[in-house]
């Protein structure tokens, strides 16, 4: 469905001295500084996939999605989405995607929202028939009948943002691009927002690609992620895999009927350090972190239960957030 090869853009900017002298010299002689947004990259989507998009800011995803989308022509390398080129076929291109961007809206502010509905029904030439379907299956997801005739500025951003995803849909784009979906909603809202991604993907084989720095969306909507940094891809493969790698650190909180015996050294009853375990007690309070590659829950749960009474435990694993600054911190990936 999409095939990035080889792929840079590079920005060209003037650079000038400050004050009036500075202003006249680069008139005549401007310092020029090129950079690359995006450095030589390639990566293929398939038809049905979602796949996560991330990186800091600056990384070059938003430039990557602009050439995407086809509003910004690739200094080299070669695009193609559903076979088209989109910064060559810019109409084509467009009936074939849907864009929903975080903080932007393609819907008309002063009018009631069915009625910016009913533009994009003609602007896309949908079918009447087709058109009240998916605008049934929306409102089953969405819930949008409740607010469908109210202006659009006087939605609540979590509204207008399932208005978005709802009028990005309406034509049932090939690949729908989506640029921080959550970004400002609150946890009822991005719930909503997820599970309306979830199921259209599911119902249409949509295409998805989602840039987000809400990394609990990339776990509940991705296997796939891409990480981009510095303008180039540093890692494209399963999430799972990269958890497995970087997530290897794994947490045993244990909640205790007595507070716990400083004195205990489990460092020698375990036979391993502190680049393996690490132990923090706090009276009733015992947390143990290990490399889950060479320790396991059994294993330690085991002799604590032996050693004290246990009133709870729960087990937590590294979150994708700790994984992805731990990823940037080292700039590369090894697998």
């Amino acid at each position: 469905m999409i095939e990035v090869r080889h792929v840079t853009k590079t920005f060209v900017k003037y650079e000038k001295e400050k004050g009036l002298l500075g202003m006249l010299k680069a008139f005549f002689n401007a310092r020029k500084v090129i950079t690359k947004a995006v450095d030589d990259i390639s990566f293929s989507v398939k038809q049905g996939e979602v796949v996560g998009y991330i990186g800091a800011n600056g990384a070059g995803k938003s430039t990557t999605i602009k050439m995407l989308t086809g509003i910004v022509t690739p200094t080299s390398g070669e695009i193609l989405v559903n076979g088209l080129v989109p910064y060559q076929k810019r109409v084509e291109n467009a009936r074939n995607i849907g864009v929903v961007f975080g903080q932007r809206t393609q819907l008309w502010w002063d009018l009631p929202l069915g009625e910016s509905f009913s533009i994009l029904k003609e602007i896309y030439e949908i079918p009447t028939e087709v058109y009240n379907q998916r605008l049934a299956l929306f409102d089953s997801i969405l819930d949008i009948n409740s607010f469908i005739k109210s202006p659009v500025r006087t939605l609540s951003l979590g509204q207008r943002m399932r208005a978005d995803i709802a009028a990005s849909l309406l034509h049932n784009p090939k690949v729908l691009y989506l640029d921080e979906p959550t970004i400002g909603l609150d946890v009822s809202a991005k719930k909503k927002m997820r599970e309306a991604i979830k199921k259209m993907n599911q119902e249409f084989n949509t295409t998805v690609i989602l840039t987000t720095h809400d990394l609990d969306d990339i776990e509940e909507l991705c296997q796939r992620i891409m990480i981009i940094d510095a303008g180039k891809i540093i890692y494209d493969g399963q999430l799972s895999e990269i958890k497995d790698k970087y997530g290897a650190s794994r947490k045993i909180v244990f909640e205790l009927k007595d507070a716990w015996d400083n004195q205990i050294d489990l460092y020698s009853i375990f036979k391993v350090d502190q680049t393996v375990m690490q132990v923090k007690a706090d009276e009733n309070k015992l947390e143990i972190s290990f490399d889950k590659h060479i320790m396991n829950v059994a294993q330690i749960s085991q002799v604590i239960l032996q050693m004290t009474e246990v009133n709870d435990l729960a087990i937590l694993d590294a979150d994708i957030e700790t994984i992805v600054m731990k990823i940037y911190s080292e700039g590369k990936v090894n697998l």
